[in-house]
């Protein structure tokens, strides 16, 4: 089994606290409404929503996926990150163990956030990971963030 890591950065003129409750705690209710072409439902399966609770999320018509579960491994509300690992569904194929992604959203010098992400592709075997699978799937988390961004913007009432 090997392990590929790779970080990105996105930028948002979202204040992180605003923007922690919309894209993670409330993401779940959230995310369909505004993008149901992405995500059609997602609903827990186990646990309470923190630490240890499995989700399963079932993509909408417009994704080539139909569902992923995931384990939720932390949450720290009080400094904005999140960490949870895809343990099952058809995006991990046949080549991927697991992937575990981590989410940290700090004060930008703006007043916005900076969205800084690590994900840890698990394969198995000695498969390696394609650079263009990867920038695919930070381009769908960077169009997630501006569809949350516009609608917080629209919104400005919402998760204060």
């Amino acid at each position: 089994m090997g392990v590929f890591t790779y970080e990105s950065e996105f930028t948002s003129e979202i204040p992180p606290p605003r923007l922690f409750k919309a894209f993670v705690l409330d993401a779940d209710n959230l995310v369909p409404k505004i993008a149901p072409q992405a995500i059609k439902h997602s609903e827990i399966l186990e646990g309470d929503g923190g630490p240890g609770t499995i989700k399963k999320i079932t993509f909408g018509e417009g994704s080539q996926y139909g569902y992923v579960k995931h384990k939720i491994d932390s949450i720290d509300k009080e400094n904005h990150s999140y960490s949870y690992t895809l343990i099952e569904g058809d995006a991990l194929g046949e080549n991927l163990e697991k992937i575990s992604y981590e989410t940290k959203l700090v004060a930008s010098p703006s007043g916005g956030s900076i969205i800084k992400s690590t994900s840890h592709y698990h394969t198995k075997g000695d498969v390696e990971i394609k650079e263009e699978h990867v920038k695919a799937g930070k381009e769908k988390a960077s169009n997630l963030f501006k569809l949350i961004e516009t609608y917080l913007k629209g919104h400005p009432d919402a998760y204060n």
